[in-house]
């Protein structure tokens, strides 16, 4: 955590008193890992105020973001917070109507507008960069009453910079942690709202995906991510990779906590007139979601870590005796034939999509070239650990209106679309596709960056489909995840599937750092 997110923490808790919420803790320790539904109840019948619910947060941060197991999740913090609970709390005695995220704390990746916190990226090229305006789906949070808690650390350029780059690290954040286990990855881009809600530092958090950035960071550490249908979620107010895949999503410790946000987060933005209409998928949490259900293993999506496929392996148990059909060696045969059409789609839509964001913004430069240049200038302060590699492929890669990148958009799709997931799908009559989500998290290394072994999201990712990941148990002492994978606007059957799942299973750990 930086020096100024921590000057801000003990500034919130000095405000008021912490002693209610340690006696509560004392009393009955109710307060850690909660669910909204428990969080709500707690606040309505008065038995514990927003006020005393954020210093929980403040504390917990403190004590082990900042100090201890130095999990640094958290990148910025709301100063206003003591106040906004305050707000809340007045609003809840007074009987009014409360939104359905009333007194639900959230954590904001660092690549999404919020009004008086800086939007960086992680970079420190982007450290005076202050929106003067929510993102859409950040209104959406506030409209609903819940209480922006802060901004996440992730993956500097949500790990679009280097092809070296270690997931969690930014030049003006630092090296986020894995909870489980302080040397190890907490994945990317999302590492810092993954790590976050697993160390119970907020009730929600909102990452963003282009290809594995939510479902990867909620796999290794253990919570759940949901990765919508693109266009689903409002894209504006979002530094982004590319148009064509990127997505905001929820990561919580529980399904019906995803689904309660991301509901939530899919109101129409008129800005994105294309986006399909929201979905309302808090109803489809219900019992016996899996029975009936034909799902297909695709085998091709695993392999690659045999003490993961064991524990997946084990669920398939549980799928079959919940009523569901299960269907084996439901491949994708077209995997990685969308490889290098999907890297030059994000390496022009990067260059594209960012210029526009940044002309948009008051940031202190508007193109990518610039930003190139000001990594060059500033390369002890931006490049101590990796290059930008990325970025230079990204300057010289073909505009939106040429010929190769359209070819490679239309291809990308081609076959993860109609030739991939739509094919394997109607092949066998499947409602759905699972797979471990990937492997367990490796070692942090500033040497040689990631060491990823496989994963069964980038499909989904490429596609624009939807993809929730499952904590599934555990491989040693870390957390692994289940994927389930559909068609286009399946959230539906998904989430009957996965809240099924996780019912049955309970198979979530927690973190020990703090026992």
């Amino acid at each position: 955590m930086n020096k100024s997110s921590s000057l801000v923490i003990s500034a919130l808790i000095t405000l008021t008193s912490i002693v209610a919420s340690m006696s509560l803790l004392a009393a009955d320790g109710s307060l850690h890992n909660l669910t909204l539904q428990q969080t709500q109840e707690l606040l309505k019948t008065q038995k514990l105020s927003s006020v005393a619910l954020a210093n929980y947060y403040l504390e917990r941060i403190s004590r082990f973001d900042k100090q201890g197991p130095t999990i640094n999740a958290m990148a910025q913090m709301n100063p206003d917070l003591l106040n906004q609970a305050k707000a809340l709390d007045e609003k809840i005695a007074s009987g009014q109507a409360l939104g359905p995220l009333f007194g639900a704390m959230v954590v904001v990746k660092d690549n999404i507008d919020i009004h008086g916190l800086s939007n960086t990226a992680g970079s420190y090229l982007l450290r005076k960069h202050f929106p003067k305006n929510h993102a859409f789906v950040i209104q959406q949070l506030v409209a609903a009453d819940a209480l922006i808690l802060g901004k996440t650390n992730l993956s500097e350029w949500a790990n679009f910079r280097s092809t070296l780059s270690s997931s969690g690290w930014s030049s003006l954040h630092g090296q986020t942690v894995n909870p489980h286990d302080t040397r190890r990855s907490p994945c990317g881009s999302s590492s810092g709202s993954g790590a976050a809600i697993a160390a119970d530092f907020a009730l929600l958090a909102i990452g963003t995906e282009t290809d594995g950035s939510v479902t990867c960071p909620a796999a290794v550490n253990g919570i759940v991510g949901i990765k919508p249908t693109l266009g689903l979620v409002s894209r504006s107010g979002i530094i982004p990779i590319a148009h064509s895949q990127d997505t905001a999503g929820p990561m919580t410790r529980t399904v019906s906590d995803a689904v309660a946000l991301l509901d939530v987060m899919m109101a129409k933005d008129n800005n994105d007139p294309q986006a399909p209409p929201p979905l309302q998928l808090s109803q489809y949490l219900v019992k016996g979601g899996l029975s009936g259900k034909r799902i297909g293993i695709a085998r091709n999506l695993m392999g690659y870590h045999s003490e993961l496929d064991k524990v997946f392996e084990q669920q398939l148990t549980i799928l079959r005796q919940a009523g569901a059909i299960l269907v084996d060696n439901a491949n994708i045969e077209t995997k990685g034939q969308w490889d290098g059409a999907e890297y030059t789609v994000l390496l022009s839509e990067f260059k594209a999509d960012l210029q526009h964001y940044l002309s948009q913004s008051d940031a202190p430069f508007k193109t990518l070239t610039d930003a190139i240049r000001l990594n060059s200038e500033f390369a002890a302060q931006t490049m101590p650990v990796f290059g930008q590699e990325i970025f230079l492929a990204a300057e010289q890669a073909p505009s939106l209106d040429e010929q190769a990148y359209l070819s490679a958009l239309a291809d990308s799709k081609k076959f993860t679309r109609e030739l991939g997931i739509d094919a394997t799908l109607a092949k066998h009559q499947l409602a759905m596709l699972i797979a471990p989500t990937t492997a367990p998290a490796w070692m942090i290394d500033h040497i040689d960056g990631d060491h990823y072994m496989g994963s069964a999201g980038s499909a989904a990712a490429v596609s624009g489909y939807p993809h929730i990941t499952v904590p599934m148990g555990r491989v040693k002492h870390m957390p692994v995840n289940i994927s389930f994978i559909g068609g286009y606007l399946s959230e539906p059957v998904l989430v009957q599937a996965a809240y099924e799942y996780e019912q049955l299973s309970q198979a979530r750990i927690s973190p020990t750092f703090d026992q």
